[in-house]
């Protein structure tokens, strides 16, 4: 009686380890994972829909086209079919496996006649998941399915993110083309005046030699930037999964972004950013597996019969055909193969660790950008103060040189030089604003927006 007792207090201790449900673990510091803001602030850039956050009309085009036409966003739809399929398969597996099983045979002798047998049975097996083994498969798929689903998350606000930021990248060059054609116009009419101040034997010829060196180098970033621009529009394209064309779009002095960019609380990393729920359904998956390794060790009880109609029984032929009735209890105790069993659970444990290790490292990866980005964003914001400042002094230190030159003797190529600074400063300030969209579109995809 007491080994009985003992055995069923074993049973349930056991049922109670294979039957438990996977728990998030404790994560360290994570409060303190964002630096330069506010752990109080829980509004997040997050929380803005795409089409809230990227308002350019040409530009939520292009991003609906391409949630609707990229490819690898379709083979991540085609995943989670996929595991949803696999997911049903497992609960279907709490029901008897039905089959049904004919069999017919003629035989015959030298001194007799053919005889005919039959037997039109329909049999059964069932598995009783006494030992949480097809529990735990069950819900293993259910966290594959979870991460198929994350893992499309990813892939559409990765794309998102791809398609705004070649967008903005195309407006950055534009502006960048403009100011380098200018700036050609510029360097041309210096080498016009150049050689105008030779011959009035006011230059030489070397600085008419480096003057057109600069008109030809300048003519040369112009090419390279009509380059870099149809790179770009075929990189768009080929996101959108359509042939080659040029990209509609409007002027980079036209885009509008808010002033101020909340990063919220770290938690809502955790539930935003689809990549860390990749990894903690991966996590959960490699539980439950150890589950099932766990299950193993513990028998197997199946239960089968057959029903059906037959004209012989026991060998003895009869007719006309009787009731074929069966029924049979199968219990399993692996006995000789526990080492395999027991190497299998070390296995599943090592995984589920590494699982963890991911899971961690993903979190501490995800911090790291929303602080690269927020430090992006604040920093371009920052130049672009001082390049606006930088600008205005150029632009009245040009009109102070078209006054002098007009009242005084100042020499022409002087106006010229400071137009080519005005324009260069220019330049600089179109990079530093594209840095600064850059920023908010890194910050926005590090904090796991772009999904709604």
């Amino acid at each position: 009686m007491r080994k009985i007792i003992y055995i069923l207090l074993m049973l349930g201790l056991c049922r109670c380890s294979v039957y438990k449900k996977y728990e998030r673990p404790a994560i360290n510091n994570l409060d303190s994972l964002y630096i330069n803001t506010s752990s109080g602030d829980t509004n997040s850039l997050s929380t803005l829909s795409w089409r809230e956050l990227f308002q350019d009309p040409l530009l939520q085009q292009l991003i609906e086209t391409g949630i609707h036409n990229n490819t690898d966003l379709q083979v991540a739809r085609l995943k989670i079919t996929e595991a949803e399929a696999l997911l049903k398969s497992s609960k279907l597996a709490y029901l008897p496996s039905v089959s049904l099983n004919p069999q017919g045979t003629i035989n015959a002798t030298e001194n007799q006649g053919p005889t005919k047998t039959y037997d039109l049975a329909v049999s059964a097996d069932w598995e009783i998941d006494i030992f949480g083994k097809q529990t735990n498969i069950k819900r293993e798929k259910k966290a594959i399915l979870q991460q198929y689903q994350a893992y499309q998350q990813a892939v559409q606000t990765q794309l998102i993110a791809t398609i705004a930021n070649s967008y903005y990248m195309l407006l950055m060059l534009d502006r960048q083309l403009e100011i380098s054609r200018e700036t050609a116009t510029t360097w041309t009419e210096n080498l016009r005046v150049m050689k105008a101040l030779k011959k009035a034997g006011q230059a030489n010829e070397m600085a008419v030699a480096q003057t057109e060196a600069n008109k030809l180098s300048v003519e040369a970033s112009i090419l390279t930037l009509e380059q870099q621009i149809q790179e770009i529009e075929l990189s768009i394209t080929a996101l959108l999964k359509e042939s080659p064309h040029p990209i509609k779009r409007t002027t980079l002095q036209q885009q509008q972004f808010p002033d101020t960019l909340s990063t919220g609380i770290p938690l809502q990393l955790l539930n935003a950013r689809p990549d860390i729920r990749q990894k903690e359904a991966e996590l959960a998956a490699a539980f439950y597996v150890t589950n099932q390794a766990r299950s193993a060790f513990y028998p197997a009880i199946t239960l089968g019969g057959a029903l059906g109609w037959t004209n012989t029984a026991g060998g003895a032929i009869s007719n006309p055909g009787q009731w074929l009735f069966t029924a049979i209890g199968n219990l399993v105790q692996p006995i000789f193969n526990r080492g395999e069993i027991s190497a299998n659970l070390k296995v599943a444990k090592a995984q589920q660790e590494q699982a963890l290790l991911a899971f961690q490292q993903c979190l501490l990866d995800a911090g790291v950008e929303v602080n690269n980005a927020l430090i992006q964003w604040q920093t371009a914001r920052k130049r672009i103060t001082l390049n606006q400042k930088q600008i205005q002094s150029l632009q009245n230190a040009l009109e102070d040189c078209e006054l002098l030159m007009e009242n005084s003797s100042l020499n022409y190529l002087e106006v010229l030089t400071a137009r080519q600074t005005l324009l260069q400063a220019e330049l600089a300030a179109v990079t530093d604003r594209f840095d600064e969209i850059q920023g908010v579109i890194n910050l926005y995809h590090a904090l796991g927006g772009g999904y709604e």
